[in-house]
């Protein structure tokens, strides 16, 4: 997976396979000294596209994410952060495991259009995460949308409800790099498997977006829409077949096949179904498909 970088909770086994990445790939940090500008590339079809910034991301400790909103979400409810299942302070959550409310102090390093950090917004609980079906952790956060509009001038981005298209240009939105990785969905994969997780219809990417440790988490904006198509989370780095770093794509009818070098996000389209009023998660919503944790009906 496109694994957390080192940091006081990352594994030692994910720590040191995260250095050789990013020094393989970017040497010493230079990520973070590409020019912030938006890219204005366009769909293949030629459609004009939404200008794709750093605005309503954040950075981790170790990781990347975005201050999130549902269709529903209103200014003064708290604001919601979202990353990688695997990024959790607290280390991966195993396969079949679904961690809700759930307390937190995390901090998160608001970012505005060109990168700049704008200071911190800190969540006080994990309302859902988990690396089951899909890898996502929602935090939610000690400020409202409407304080972080008046304080830092930034907005949220806002998840899509529609399944994402084939072939649809995206940006995917690295706050711990700094950088934004431009491509299109190259298509969907029915499972993903890496180690002992398996993930449900992935978007896999064309080869441009070559993302690496530290742009787990990263928001992937759809730029026809400017809304928040998935999270960028796995790749594979060494051709190996379904093992840690290196997810293999399993067909319907069980057949596995390797993409070396290929990079993968997990759709978020979902989420908002899950979440009512206040942004109160309700995992037995009408609709609501994200894992539930174990004892909880459906």
């Amino acid at each position: 997976m496109n694994r957390p970088l080192v940091g006081a909770l990352a594994t030692a086994v994910l720590g040191a396979a995260a250095l050789v990445g990013s020094a393989g790939s970017a040497g010493a940090a230079p990520q973070v000294h590409h020019k912030h500008k938006a890219p204005h590339s366009k769909h293949k079809t030629g459609h004009k596209t939404k200008a794709v910034d750093f605005a309503g991301t954040v950075a981790l400790d170790n990781c990347s994410g975005s201050i999130v909103k549902m269709p529903n979400s209103q200014e003064n409810d708290p604001a919601l952060v979202m990353s990688n299942g695997h990024c959790l302070e607290s280390g991966m959550p195993g396969a079949g495991e679904v961690i809700v409310d759930q307390p937190s102090s995390r901090s998160f390093t608001v970012l505005d259009k060109s990168a700049g950090d704008l200071g911190t917004i800190k969540a006080t609980k994990i309302a859902y995460a988990t690396m089951t079906d899909t890898d996502v952790s929602l935090y939610e956060t000690g400020s409202t949308y409407a304080e972080i509009e008046q304080k830092y001038g930034i907005k949220p981005l806002e998840l899509a409800t529609d399944h994402p298209a084939k072939g649809a240009g995206i940006s995917v939105v690295s706050g711990y790099w700094k950088k934004i990785y431009s491509c299109n969905i190259d298509g969907f994969v029915n499972t993903l498997k890496e180690g002992d997780w398996t993930w449900k219809d992935s978007v896999r990417y064309t080869p441009d977006c070559h993302t690496i440790g530290g742009t787990s988490g990263s928001p992937v904006i759809d730029t026809g829409s400017g809304k928040v198509a998935a999270i960028n989370n796995t790749g594979n780095e060494n051709g190996e077949k379904c093992t840690e770093n290196n997810p293999c794509e399993v067909d319907e009818n069980g057949n596995v096949t390797v993409h070396k070098g290929i990079n993968y996000a997990q759709e978020t389209y979902g989420i908002p179904k899950c979440f009512g009023t206040g942004n109160k998660l309700d995992l037995n919503a009408e609709g609501c498909e994200l894992p539930k944790p174990a004892g909880v009906r459906s």
